[in-house]
């Protein structure tokens, strides 16, 4: 493998890393506590998704993108379910949830070689390279945690302060 080749997967791999656990998770994990385990099931109006089903489609994109992508772990997704959900997990169990997602989905691309990267596969229906199947995962989670982060916002009208100093 070439320098610059090696390069770009720490790179991936480091960014991957910070994107989800340093930034996302936190920032998820605050806005569900803050919605509590009744508004976190509670949809912004009719053709919304709520909070809570955002954490589950998080979680069952996470695991069908890269840990069944990327290990021998089977697709079993069942994305409808994701958001079909109205409760039966709490705030927290959800925070927890995601929490093992991400840390295991984390755990897989750092053990992701340059070739797996360069490697074609199918994940839900597309054709992908590892690596698009990585990006696909930080710029999908990153939509959603928006999402998340708005609705707090706006249904607690708490200033989530992600960038104080």
């Amino acid at each position: 493998m070439t320098d610059a080749a090696a390069a770009l997967q720490r790179g991936v791999q480091r960014e991957f890393r910070r994107r989800l656990l340093d930034e996302q998770l936190p920032r998820i994990r605050r806005c569900l506590e803050l919605l509590g385990d009744q508004r976190v099931w509670q949809r912004p109006s009719p053709h919304t998704n709520s909070a809570g089903n955002l954490v589950l489609h998080l979680c069952g994109n996470t695991t069908q993108w890269i840990l069944a992508a990327f290990t021998d772990l089977p697709d079993r997704r069942t994305r409808d379910a994701e958001f079909a959900a109205d409760g039966g997990r709490t705030a927290q169990q959800l925070a927890a949830m995601l929490d093992r997602v991400y840390h295991q989905a984390c755990d897989t691309v750092d053990g992701v070689s340059i070739e797996q990267m360069l490697a074609s596969r199918t994940v839900q229906g597309f054709a992908e390279t590892g690596l698009s199947a990585i990006l696909h995962v930080l710029e999908h989670s990153s939509g959603h945690a928006g999402q998340i982060y708005a609705w707090t916002k706006q249904v607690t009208g708490v200033d989530l302060a992600f960038y104080e100093l």
